[in-house]
């Protein structure tokens, strides 16, 4: 019996054996698409994929030809006014919409490609059929397909929708950041009124390296990259063994009323993070209550003597360092009582046998907890370790929500680029976006976060997920 051919090389040997071995109507299937079906009586798949086929044709020539033949330059003609002498009033001349040509061209880029995988895959679909008339065997009709799709390939009819949603809503949107970062796409050349066109790795070179008087992003751009780095580090394990610790200690058979315990830090969940950290943000504001409870106490003061501070205020949410530090701590408020359910759930289920084996054998609390309790939690919770450290650096509202219209940067260097010490990456980008509409550095940074994102994922799972350490806990 023949080996079955598998992977992207035995597609495509597949398929060059159906160019070069396939009857007249498979040979025609590289040029009218239904033909092989409709050759093996699968008419309603030969009208579907000749349908298919006349519809790519008219999109290409009806639709998407307008925009992909300025896809190279993005547009020569500037929109102006110019008097019409019928109407006799200023009317827009016929211009170019570089976004529009970016846009649509991408689009129509992602269309011809899946349509060349459906039009590969279609040759050797039909070439199949070929061969099993050839063997005699049965081919099945339109409907006996579908109810293979109910069936024996009901994983493809599940996945179909959420793989499109994929390709509409993620994979279109990031092609054309990766675009646009190669562009000089900004507030100077703005569409419809300017044109932008490719600048190459210029955003690049501007982002990873200093220079001038205003070009200082890559100065902005190492000092934020730094904090988003520390920020998701202390963010992500400080929650993970506060949350830990905390259930610990609240399922402690010496603590009292753990229900009441339990609940009050639930109650901290329930209240919507937008309102509690505005809340917490007016609290330690330079002229809030916590200032004002230390200006009372004296610790204002104190601080001023040994020169901590050199304000009448401490601030705690706007002035490097202070700033770094309250954020974390009020993280920490917000992020433990999440991981104290995920831990309580966690812990419940650890071997029984072998916390009272090591008890029997003279180990400590402490010693339990580092040698197994932490290797246990780590070895279930791991993955959703590394997926809360990505979601730190990608953590917009407690940075946002806590620094908005409070801090403000005095550093020259930063303020040129648009930056402050105390944003993150994703909230740089927001800003980028959003305030300043310097879409070209915008989209260079979001494809940093998504390298750094991505590369981290793919390194942290491979340790995670490697399956051997299971039977350690068992």
């Amino acid at each position: 019996m023949k080996k079955k051919k598998s992977g992207i090389g035995g597609f495509f040997k597949e398929f060059g054996e159906a160019v070069v071995k396939g009857d007249l109507f498979v040979k025609l299937s590289l040029v009218w698409m239904g033909a092989g079906y409709i050759r093996r009586k699968q008419i309603i798949k030969g009208i579907l994929m000749t349908l298919l086929e006349v519809a790519v044709i008219v999109f290409t020539f009806g639709f998407a030809t307008e925009y992909v033949r300025d896809f190279g330059t993005l547009g020569t003609v500037q929109q102006e006014t110019v008097f019409n002498i019928v109407t006799m009033q200023n009317e827009f001349n016929d211009y170019d919409n570089s976004f529009m040509i970016l846009l649509f061209s991408v689009v129509s880029f992602v269309i011809w490609f899946t349509f060349l995988v459906i039009w590969l895959k279609n040759e050797v679909t039909v070439y199949r059929l070929q061969k099993k008339a050839q063997a005699g065997e049965h081919i099945n009709t339109f409907v006996e397909d579908l109810q293979q799709f109910k069936n024996d390939k009901f994983y493809i009819t599940l996945l179909a929708l959420p793989v499109m949603g994929v390709v509409i809503f993620t994979i279109v949107p990031l092609l054309i950041l990766i675009a646009v970062a190669f562009t000089n796409y900004d507030q100077g050349h703005m569409p419809p009124s300017a044109l932008f066109t490719w600048v190459g790795f210029t955003n690049f070179k501007n982002l990873f390296s200093s220079g001038g008087m205003t070009i200082t992003f890559g100065y902005a751009f190492r000092k934020i990259l730094i904090w988003t780095l520390v920020w998701a580090l202390f963010a992500t394990f400080t929650t993970y063994l506060g949350g830990i610790l905390l259930s610990l200690l609240i399922n402690n058979k010496r603590t009292k009323l753990p229900k009441l315990w339990r609940t009050l830090f639930i109650v901290t969940i329930a209240v919507p993070q937008f309102v509690s950290l505005l809340l917490v943000r007016n609290f330690f504001a330079n002229n809030g209550i916590m200032n004002t409870i230390c200006a009372n106490a004296g610790i204002t003061q104190w601080l001023r003597d040994i020169g901590a501070i050199s304000t009448s205020y401490i601030p705690f949410l706007s002035a490097p360092g202070w700033a770094h530090v309250m954020i974390i701590l009020i993280n920490i408020w917000i992020g433990v009582p999440y991981q104290m359910l995920i831990a309580t759930g966690v812990l419940m289920n650890i071997p029984s046998d072998q916390l009272e084996s090591a008890k029997i054998d003279g180990a400590t609390p402490l010693q339990s907890f580092i040698h197994i309790t932490m290797p246990y939690m780590l070895f279930v919770t791991g993955p959703s370790l590394v997926t809360d450290f990505v979601k730190n650096i990608n953590n917009f509202n407690v940075i946002y929500l806590l620094t908005q219209g409070v801090y403000t940067t005095t550093n020259q260097a930063m303020a040129n680029s648009q930056a402050k010490e105390v944003d993150l990456l994703i909230t740089w980008l927001f800003n980028l976006t959003q305030s300043y509409y310097n879409y070209k550095m915008a989209s260079t940074i979001g494809i940093i976060v998504f390298i750094l994102c991505a590369v981290f994922t793919l390194i942290a799972f491979s340790r995670f997920l490697r399956g051997d350490r299971e039977e350690a806990f068992r």
